[in-house]
């Protein structure tokens, strides 16, 4: 399918229906078939969370997953060269959709090590996507995770606009970054082609960072701006950190909805291209039908860290001397068929050495082999640890408050499943692998009947296994991530996974056997994400907050252990919960 589109306001766009990884043959060649046809092409990256190297820094060596992929900038930019070389550069604009600023020991070496707000210094990740080239870039949620003067620090490092009409500084109601921005492409032989690009991020990123910003409604913002952006572009691109669906990873009521971009597609008039993406899915094309024009709005979402980049071809034709929009298709280029750039890996060759260096350190002597393996069906020791430092930290900092004499319970996910302590010497990579978020401790009361229905929510994340018969891991079929699942310590509980959803929790009592009376008053330690409402768990968002110190559970971890210097679960591992069938333990 391809039609034609005019410039407007209340006007689609004409795209090519593709699926995912597959084009459409153009109709035309790359330069346009005639003097008054032009194709551009836009590249797209989202989710990059930290990676310029393929180098995975929490087991040491090469990156590498069970599908083949590549992950990193580097790569990236060996992608965006090989597309500049075939289309011609003045053809090409390059955009990244966000959460670039955490997620790798890199990120968190230069905002909490060596914080690049401290040193003045070029922050790695800026480095890397100058020495590429791109165009524009939207704040993603976790932009937000190491303060306000860090990502401004990275705003000003970097050679291209950094974007977000729906973040605005919550004293002042002005935008706290630029909204949009509009790419003059100057090719040869054709009239200057205005690419508008509009910027916008997940509200949810109020989870992180509520106090000097306000993370407005998408939908709205893409109302207001997009009239602004179309009027003086002849192409209008919206970034949009977010999903599509309209699905929430956190309580509604905290923000509004976390993934509309579809949504946007859908009500918001003027739109041509789309980039999706937080959601870390691999879908290279989409379609939307705009409600108001009857055009097509698509949709891509390159694949997270930099491990795929969206390639947009747009087809344009010049009538009564403006451009009218007659294509779109988008490709996937997978960044394992490329080598990477070196200019990239020597714009970051030093910061890269040396955050292996720092994660190598050994901090602890474990005395055996610990594992997170089945930490998400069974009791494990290594969750055990995290549960220990928290619990510790929260208690010693209630000494002398009114809240003294309450217990001390703690909140803990399975974050990953493949970290390991190895029985030996434990470096801050291992502790790194079990603790990948960037989370801080917090800590809120609850009461007892509080508790159980929060027990009840995290049930939800096992399938209903039948009443009778044997019962693998595999069967419980986890309904949500692993990160969307939590254990509780400090009491002892089971959940019955062949009964109903609400109804799991079948024994729920204190060390001592004593039950939970409902008006218990309890401090419970947990990360800032699930008291912020992330997962969408009962009541921890409206708790009272009674303990926030801003420290950072994966370095608290890392002192416990260099203070003790042998990490034994003698010390902390304690069987406290398990899944039961009719009273029975499933995996003993």
């Amino acid at each position: 399918m391809s039609t034609t589109r005019r410039r407007g306001w209340a006007v689609g766009a004409a795209v090519v229906a593709m699926t995912a990884g597959v084009a459409t043959p153009a109709a035309a060649t790359p330069g346009g078939s005639g003097a008054h046809e032009l194709q551009i092409t836009m590249l797209a990256t989202t989710d990059v969370h930290g990676r310029v190297h393929n180098w995975d820094y929490y087991r040491n060596a090469p990156y590498s997953d069970s599908a083949g992929n590549a992950v990193g900038l580097a790569r990236v930019g060996s992608v965006v060269d090989s597309v500049r070389e075939a289309r011609g550069e003045d053809r090409v604009f390059v955009v990244d959709n966000g959460d670039f600023l955490q997620g790798t020991p890199l990120t968190y070496y230069y905002a909490r090590q060596e914080p690049v707000t401290e040193t003045g210094r070029e922050h790695p990740m800026a480095a890397a996507y100058d020495a590429i080239g791109y165009d524009a870039q939207v704040v993603g949620n976790h932009e937000f995770n190491y303060g306000l003067d860090l990502l401004q620090a990275y705003t000003d490092d970097v050679d291209h606009p950094v974007l977000g009409a729906n973040v605005v500084d919550a004293a002042t109601g002005r935008p706290f970054v630029e909204p949009y921005t509009l790419h003059r492409m100057h090719v040869p032989g054709h009239k200057p082609v205005t690419v508008g690009v509009l910027g916008l991020t997940t509200p949810g990123s109020a989870i992180w960072d509520r106090a000097n910003v306000e993370f407005r409604d998408m939908v709205e913002t893409a109302r207001q701006w997009v009239p602004e952006v179309a009027e003086r572009a002849d192409v209008v691109v919206v970034l949009s950190h977010a999903g599509t669906g309209g699905t929430s990873s956190y309580d509604p009521a905290q923000a509004p909805t976390e993934n509309p971009t579809d949504e946007i597609a859908r009500t918001v008039p003027g739109i041509d291209v789309m980039v999706v993406g937080h959601t870390h899915r691999d879908v290279p094309s989409q379609v939307v039908v705009n409600e108001q024009t009857g055009e097509d709005v698509l949709l891509t979402q390159p694949y997270r860290w930099g491990s795929s980049v969206s390639q947009v071809d747009i087809g344009l034709q010049k009538v009564r001397g403006q451009w009218d929009i007659v294509r779109t298709e988008a490709t996937s280029l997978r960044t394992a068929d490329f080598e990477p750039d070196p200019d990239v890996l020597a714009a970051t060759a030093e910061a890269h050495e040396t955050t292996v260096g720092y994660v190598n350190q050994v901090v602890a002597t474990s005395t055996e082999q610990l594992t997170t393996e089945t930490s998400w069906y069974q009791d494990t020791p290594i969750l055990d640890f995290i549960q220990q430092v928290q619990t510790e930290t929260v208690d010693a900092a209630l000494e002398g408050t009114d809240r003294a004499h309450l217990p001390v319970l703690s909140i803990a996910a399975p974050f990953s499943r493949e970290a390991v302590f190895p029985q030996g010497d434990v470096t801050i990579r291992d502790i790194a692998g079990l603790y990948v978020f960037d989370n801080t401790l917090k800590a809120v009361e609850l009461t007892g009947a509080q508790l159980r229905e929060y027990l009840e929510e995290s049930a939800t994340y096992f399938s209903e296994v039948p009443d009778a018969g044997p019962v693998t891991p595999a069967d419980l079929a986890p309904t949500k991530p692993d990160y969307n699942y939590d254990v509780l310590s400090g009491v002892v509980y089971d959940l019955d996974v062949s009964l109903p959803e609400g109804q799991r929790v079948t024994r729920l009592e204190m060390p001592d056997g004593s039950p939970l009376a409902d008006d218990d008053r309890f401090v419970v330690a947990v990360n800032n994400y699930r008291q912020g409402g992330g997962g969408g768990f009962p009541h921890v968002a409206d708790a009272p907050v009674v303990y926030d110190e801003q420290q950072e559970i994966r370095q608290l971890l890392i002192e416990w252990a260099q203070a003790r210097e042998v990490i034994d679960p003698g010390d902390f591992a304690v069987d406290n919960w398990r899944l039961v069938r009719a009273g029975e333990p499933l995996f003993p």
